[in-house]
């Protein structure tokens, strides 16, 4: 499929209409959960390789160092592939709302956005709901941002 196969009035909004095309969204809230525990694991995994090289003093403030880690792993995976590793297992990607995938900018606002929700709870609980309730299956990040999580095409 091309990069065109997106909602017809790409002017407006360029991501797959969830009514005409709902295979783009099917069972996204669970590959996204999928996702997170695969990402969460690898950053964990990547923080734990990088202790020896604090002297060990890393296992003191090894949540933050997951923290560090995992905002890292996340702006640059996003950046070079619209989905982190986790993401890319379950064969989903984030596009923008001209239907086109992450570069830099879009990766950094996302994660930001992440990383806040996650440590102020509420909002966190308040994206999962709007992914089990909205046509496409946004989070809050994904609301404010114009963006989605969409199967990837290929897979489609």
């Amino acid at each position: 499929m091309s990069e065109t196969m997106f909602h017809d009035d790409t002017a407006l909004w360029g991501l797959p209409d969830p009514e005409r095309q709902p295979g783009f969204y099917d069972a996204v809230p669970t590959k996204r959960a999928l996702a997170f525990v695969v990402d969460l694991i690898v950053t964990t995994l990547i923080a734990a390789m990088i202790v020896p090289f604090t002297a060990f003093t890393g296992i003191f403030f090894f949540p933050f160092l997951v923290a560090v880690v995992g905002f890292a792993y996340r702006v640059v995976t996003l950046t070079n592939g619209s989905a982190t590793l986790g993401m890319r297992l379950m064969g989903i990607e984030f596009r923008t709302s001209k239907g086109e995938r992450f570069d830099l900018g879009m990766a950094l606002l996302h994660t930001g956005l992440f990383t806040v929700w996650c440590t102020m709870g509420l909002p966190q609980v308040i994206s999962v709901v709007l992914m089990l309730t909205t046509g496409r299956k946004q989070g809050l990040s994904d609301l404010i941002m114009g963006s989605a999580a969409i199967n990837r095409p290929s897979d489609y």
